[in-house]
């Protein structure tokens, strides 16, 4: 008469698992809890006494599950993020970020990729690869590191470098990805096939991407806001609107062959500019950072499930690998790229510490997985996995002390 189901089994470990990551640290704190590298640690308990189950979600034998989570929680956090900046113009402050995107994340990929290819014995294409999905920082799990929600301020420079880089490297990542793997295919590339990755995964998907997200950025907010204006979609204030502006920017920009993760937060950013101070601005991200929040629990779930399947194939160099990109390669990159920037001490080692990595690289390896044979796939998905893990843990449970003890200094040292 009574039959345990394995697919309720694991809605109770499911459930369970939300409910202690997030209950859990109010024991011992009045903060929001830093619930990502608990997600994980409890996907890994709770499921480690299930039968089968590290090998039924291990992303070697379904990366494509793996890919689509990832890839909604990475658009949906995208918009959401688009949506937080409320001050555009000022071009000072997107100094910092600019750095940070054209300096610091090519050498942390080149660092990378030279750890993989000397220290990992990978080849040229999986070395470039593996530092291609774990350069991005991070747009889905370092919330307590980002602005404040739309109109309620907080965009110390700290905050706004952070948030506007998460914002723009996970598309700027992409052009790396589509090169490791044309190297890995072909065994090389010559001048002509980097040409042509240069014009056009690089210069143009990038512009298409930027382009197609302002254009449908101005369509959303012409819809919603001013026609018809006397009885606009934002009188309605239902926040299922941002899906809808997830969905157009991100579907559209990827059948033209744009970078759609671009697309997304530029869509955000530009709806952002109209009815700049109307509290709708904060419905459609409240709606889409539950939803952000949703897939990405499942998701780190079911990577600290994975994690026994996965971590088998983790080399000592591997976990060097890790290990060094988390507390060296990243800190140093980020400390040079700032290095005349307005952000000082304190501020600039927060900045390049704080680089989480997270859901990003879990959908650029499964995207990798799922368009081609990889050599050394099941060792770039124990680095991948093994670095997710540490920055979630290290990263999340001191970012939000680290961040506030370093904006709530006086205006005169830096404070923007």
């Amino acid at each position: 008469m009574f039959e345990f189901s394995s697919y309720h089994l694991l809605l109770v470990g499911l459930g369970l698992a939300v409910l202690l990551a997030y209950w859990l640290p109010r024991l011992f704190s009045a903060r929001e809890p830093a619930a990502a590298g608990l997600l994980i640690g409890l996907g890994l308990a709770v499921f480690a006494w299930a039968p089968g189950t590290p090998s039924a979600l291990n992303p070697l034998t379904i990366p494509l599950p793996w890919e689509i989570v990832s890839e909604l929680c990475v658009i949906v956090g995208l918009f959401g993020v688009g949506l937080r900046i409320d001050k555009l113009m000022d071009l000072e402050r997107w100094w910092p970020t600019f750095r940070l995107l054209a300096i610091a994340m090519p050498l942390t990929i080149l660092a990378v990729a030279t750890l993989g290819w000397t220290l990992g014995a990978m080849t040229l294409g999986g070395g470039l690869l593996l530092g291609a999905v774990l350069a991005p920082t991070d747009p889905v799990l370092a919330g307590d590191l980002q602005v404040g929600k739309p109109n309620e301020g907080q965009e110390h420079l700290v905050r706004r470098t952070l948030t506007a880089e998460a914002g723009l490297n996970d598309g700027l990542a992409f052009p790396f990805v589509y090169l490791a793997l044309a190297i890995a295919t072909a065994g090389g590339l010559e001048a002509s096939g980097f040409m042509e990755w240069l014009w056009r995964d690089v210069a143009y998907r990038i512009a298409l991407g930027a382009i197609s997200g302002l254009l449908i950025g101005r369509l959303l907010a012409f819809l919603l806001f001013e026609c018809p204006r006397e009885n606009a979609l934002a009188k309605t204030e239902a926040g299922v609107f941002a899906m809808a502006g997830v969905f157009l920017a991100y579907g559209l920009t990827e059948l033209v062959e744009g970078y759609g993760f671009i697309a997304v937060f530029i869509a955000g950013l530009t709806l952002r500019r109209t009815e700049t101070e109307h509290e709708y601005h904060g419905r459609l991200h409240d709606f889409s950072e539950n939803i952000e929040h949703a897939l990405t629990a499942v998701l780190l779930i079911a990577l600290g499930a994975s994690l026994p399947a996965l971590l088998g194939s983790l080399t000592l160099s591997g976990a060097i690998i890790a290990i060094a990109l988390i507390v060296i390669v990243r800190p140093l990159m980020g400390w040079l790229s700032l290095l005349g920037s307005k952000l000082r001490g304190r501020q600039r080692m927060v900045v390049a510490v704080y680089g989480v990595r997270g859901v990003g690289s879990i959908y650029y390896l499964s995207y990798a997985g799922s368009h081609m044979e990889m050599h050394n796939e099941a060792e770039l998905w124990a680095i991948t996995a093994l670095t997710v893990t540490l920055s979630t843990v290290l990263h999340g449970f001191s970012a939000a002390f680290a961040v506030d003890k370093t904006t709530e200094q006086p205006r005169s040292q830096g404070q923007a």
